[in-house]
């Protein structure tokens, strides 16, 4: 008899995570029913996420729109077996909305990756395509490159530009979201 997988929902996540199944320092996430342990964050990561936090935060301010927020390494449910841990999520709020991102609430998703870098672009960017997100970043910290997708469809983006140093990263999707790559990559020897 072959053994059978129990796909958890994001109820039962959370009811573990309330019984302290989880530690509230665990780096886990919910990825189609199962709970997957999360890579561990290096100092080129953190580097990239403060600098792309403050690019996108800076973007959400001059648009003047009070509902637009940054949500840095917070989940957001994709359905009803899955809720990731994104590292940046730029979010649009509905009037009287509140709680956890879904994605009728989300302009732009971004993972910054070294070693994730094959998981969050075959794993996790499927996903949000398939749900409707309409642009991600893949920063990747080995190259030295932002993957801006865009035109979600099933299962993958059908548009795909690169920004490398030197060169402007420009949405696809949201008007007047444009900075310079080097603004948002780490220099090669980041330290403590």
């Amino acid at each position: 008899m072959e053994a059978v997988k129990h796909r958890f929902t994001v109820e039962e996540y959370r009811k573990m995570g309330e019984a302290g199944i989880f530690h509230e320092d665990d780096r886990v996430e919910l990825i189609d029913g199962e709970v997957v342990e999360m890579a561990a964050i290096g100092v080129r990561h953190v580097e990239s996420v403060m600098r792309l936090n403050r690019i996108l935060s800076r973007w959400a301010l001059e648009t003047g729109d009070e509902n637009v927020f940054v949500s840095v390494q917070n989940p957001m449910i994709l359905s009803e077996f899955g809720e990731p841990r994104p590292d940046l999520t730029l979010v649009r709020r509905s009037e009287g909305r509140f709680g956890t991102p879904v994605p009728e609430d989300i302009f732009l998703i971004v993972e910054v990756a070294d070693t994730s870098l094959a998981y969050d672009r075959n794993v996790k960017l499927p996903l949000y395509a398939g749900v409707g997100i309409p642009e991600a970043w893949i920063v990747n910290l080995n190259k030295d490159d932002i993957e801006v997708h865009s035109e979600s469809g099933r299962q993958s983006y059908a548009k795909t530009a690169l920004a490398k140093r030197g060169k402007n990263v420009v949405s696809a999707t949201l008007e007047n979201l444009s900075f310079a790559a080097d603004g948002a990559l780490p220099p090669d020897k980041a330290t403590r």
